[in-house]
């Protein structure tokens, strides 16, 4: 894995203990997200699969696996 991201902390983070957090990474070819309790697990997908479903999940309705294609656990 490649450690030389720039990771940024969700501003949704909750800053209790520092460490309950969602964190991201952007790369040219891919968006990398991990927690930052557990660093040596990512997810890895692309912007439009994690924008279609970010608006499913803000508009309340259950997305369907066809928008998560591309994302693969590390």
């Amino acid at each position: 894995m490649d450690h030389t991201f720039r990771w940024q902390k969700s501003s949704f983070s909750d800053g209790g203990n520092g460490n309950t957090c969602v964190e991201v990474a952007a790369t040219p070819a891919a968006v990398h997200l991990r927690e930052s309790d557990a660093p040596g697990d990512e997810l890895v997908t692309g912007v439009a699969p994690l924008a279609y479903l970010i608006r499913g999940l803000k508009a309340g309705a259950g997305v369907s696996a066809r928008g998560c294609r591309g994302a693969t656990p590390r």
